[in-house]
């Protein structure tokens, strides 16, 4: 099978399409490669607007995931214009012109922060969205838009994940689980904005797994799939962060709780994804924490802006600015 990963060269895709093509998918990577091209040299990266791509750059595409746009809230309020065009008008221009191709499957990358404050209600895809903020709501546009271009010749899933962790080629430290583990690992100290919110966790190999599932599934399936190993408040976490790095750096790590008021808070039900695409997660925290400790000598300088999705974003719209 051909595939297209749209902005595949991201933290996300750079672990996920390694992983496609050890599967023996034959790949290729659109990107505007803000963040560098940490895939393997073999790979076809063509570095491109995917404003710019017509119907005749998708035929021969079997199926197109989208990875690309605007991918937190500190971006997105940044940059509110930008982040409506590259979340919400964007999949819905790559999957118009992906139907006319005749792509038959279009994989959207959603987000569960569509369900914005869920008042500790286990929430499931049928469940109100009531996002309040740029990046959420350019999200559940972009969804609708693609899932709008669904019929019984051109599949539309969409998948929407709980906060993305663990490591990565290209690695960010700006997600929750990696961002405590980076202030344990260099100031053995952990902050806890409010220990009461909930988090849907997805560990990023679980998310290379939703994708696998995703594509393999019949072409008569289509809809929204809530992904995510698992739900925890934000006290679980830097619990779980702070016993895991303690017993593998043999110090101690202690917890600072600030109780900042915080207007996201979700957790979700992942039964529809079990059911219908075969989705079981296999990690957990301790699992992320793990794997980052693993691959700790890489990281070297963990302040750098390169790890943090917003600074590398300011430093790009500075040069644009100047050019």
């Amino acid at each position: 099978m051909k595939l297209l990963v749209a902005g595949g060269a991201g933290y996300i895709g750079s672990h996920l399409v390694p992983v496609l093509v050890e599967r023996g998918y034959d790949v290729d990577v659109v990107d505007l490669l803000w963040f560098g091209n940490h895939l393997p040299e073999s790979l076809n990266v063509i570095e491109q607007d995917l404003f710019k791509c017509q119907e005749e750059d998708l035929r021969g595409y079997e199926q197109i995931i989208f990875l690309a746009g605007l991918s937190n809230d500190p971006m997105a309020e940044f940059d509110p214009s930008m982040n409506f065009m590259f979340n919400a008008a964007l999949p819905s221009y790559v999957a118009l012109m992906a139907k006319k191709a005749g792509v038959k499957r279009f994989v959207y990358a959603s987000s569960c922060s569509v369900y914005g404050c869920t008042a500790n209600e286990l929430y499931d895809e049928n469940s109100p969205t009531t996002c309040k903020y740029p990046y959420s709501i350019s999200k559940l546009q972009g969804e609708r838009g693609v899932l709008q271009l669904q019929d019984k010749d051109f599949s539309v899933i969409a998948l929407r994940q709980g906060t993305v962790c663990g490591h990565s080629p290209r690695m960010r430290f700006d997600l929750v689980v990696n961002a405590m583990f980076k202030c344990a690992l260099t100031e053995r100290r952990i902050n806890v904005d409010n220990p009461s919110i909930w988090r849907p966790i997805l560990d990023i190999r679980d998310a290379a797994s939703a994708y696998l599932r995703t594509i393999q599934a019949d072409y008569s399936l289509s809809g929204v799939f809530n992904v995510a190993s698992a739900n925890y408040t934000l006290g679980q976490i830097g619990d779980l962060v702070k016993y895991g790095t303690e017993r593998l750096l043999g110090d101690r790590v202690d917890i600072v709780i600030r109780d900042i008021e915080n207007f996201r808070n979700y957790k979700v039900a992942i039964d529809r994804a079990k059911t219908y695409l075969g989705f079981q997660p296999m990690y957990v925290v301790q699992d992320i924490v793990e794997e980052l400790h693993r691959h700790r000598n890489e990281y070297q300088d963990l302040s750098s802006e390169q790890y943090y999705n917003i600074k590398v974003f300011e430093k790009l719209q500075r040069r644009v600015e100047v050019h």
